[in-house]
């Protein structure tokens, strides 16, 4: 850490921070902090960020991430050296990334473009090699303490009990499979009943598209798991993700709204998406599941694994609904009915939705999975 012995020294030394604070490109996933309280860097290069680290990079070389997207949600270029304010993450992502944490402050990756520092391991074969990061340090207080993207995280506002509203969740076959679209629809068709909407992403990669998607189609109340103080949710354990996904559906019950709808990112194969879809407390709160599948083969194998877990499927939706032919494909081999885009729009069939998860939170029993394994048995 930057150390200095006399108290005119220190004072030049906040304002060299606060210099290099006000000429840097700040990600999306630094919107929650506080960045006036930033005093000083960590910038032993044998320092091991932690995920959510604060950190300023210097970008070395432009790869496959060419634009930042910043707080405002405008994506700024990048040029060789500039200077990012971003967070240490790991990534998941099966079209693009895979990225752990790096173990000290020497180069690294820019694994997203909503801001995430990170070491990619694999890359899809689509893939341009990633954008390379050279720290310049890890922001700390006036204490020394790092600045950290938990420090800003929600604290739930009333319990569930209080004011519970029906809760849809979307959940799909893979990354990219039509999740956040099938959701804003829904959410559009929601608002043109007149109700007060509420949506969230509970798991994924710190960025805003999806945020500012959700609420360009009108949610009242959006938030994602960035709001929790995670970057990303790659790598945490159960019980982590469980505690994202109740701080944020409390926190949409405190606002009170009249219903929820819910994105679990990734596939059911994905190893945190298929430890929440099994955990009791997904059980308890999600009233209805709607699917986005890709085709119709991961349309029939998606509600067979739903099915298996216990989970109150209404609809498939997704990117399958792009395709006629698809839909024919896995028409009557389940009595689950097929949404399009435009029909989850629609204030007549959003409603019904919405009844219907109303519906199932009396018929459908929490505590009745004995043959669902619990989320620490998940894989």
């Amino acid at each position: 850490m930057i150390t200095f012995p006399t108290p005119v020294a220190e004072t030049a030394a906040d304002a060299a921070v606060a210099e290099l604070v006000a000429h840097t490109k700040w990600a999306y996933t630094t919107r929650r902090i506080d960045l006036d309280r930033a005093a000083g860097l960590l910038t032993d290069p044998h320092t091991s960020p932690r995920a959510g680290d604060v950190v300023i990079a210097r970008v070395t070389e432009i790869g496959q991430h060419k634009r930042l997207e910043l707080q405002t949600g405008r994506r700024a270029t990048l040029f060789v050296g500039d200077h990012v304010g971003i967070v240490y993450g790991a990534r998941y992502a099966p079209d693009q990334f895979l990225a752990h944490l790096p173990s000290d402050l020497t180069t690294c990756n820019l694994v997203a473009a909503g801001g995430l520092a990170g070491q990619v391991e694999l890359a899809h074969a689509t893939m341009a090699d990633a954008t390379s990061i050279e720290p310049v340090g890890i922001l700390t207080d006036a204490g020394g303490n790092r600045l950290n993207l938990r420090d800003s995280a929600l604290r739930p506002v009333a319990p569930l009990s209080s004011h519970r509203p029906p809760t849809i969740a979307v959940v799909g076959s893979s990354m990219n499979a039509g999740k956040t679209t099938t959701m804003a629809s829904l959410v559009r068709g929601l608002k043109a009943a007149g109700l007060t909407v509420g949506a969230a992403k509970v798991t994924g990669t710190g960025a805003g598209g999806d945020v500012w998607l959700l609420t360009d189609s009108g949610a009242d109340h959006v938030y994602d798991f960035t709001h929790a103080g995670a970057p990303s949710t790659f790598g945490l354990d159960p019980a982590e993700v469980r505690g994202i996904f109740e701080t944020l559906t409390t926190q949409l019950a405190g606002d009170g709204t009249d219903v929820n709808v819910i994105e679990v990112a990734d596939g059911l194969f994905h190893a945190e998406t298929a430890a929440l879809l099994r955990d009791p407390s997904f059980h308890q709160i999600i009233d209805g599941v709607i699917f986005a599948a890709r085709d119709s083969l991961s349309a029939t194998a998606g509600v067979q694994w739903l099915r298996d877990a216990g989970l109150p499927l209404m609809s498939v939706s997704g990117l399958m609904t792009a395709s006629p032919l698809s839909v024919a494909e896995f028409d009557g081999t389940f009595d689950v009915p097929v949404d399009d885009t435009l029909s989850l729009a629609e204030a007549g069939r959003a409603a019904e939705l919405r009844d219907r998860a109303l519906a199932l939170r009396g018929a459908w029993v929490p505590g009745t999975l004995a043959a669902v394994p619990h989320a620490e048995e998940a894989v």
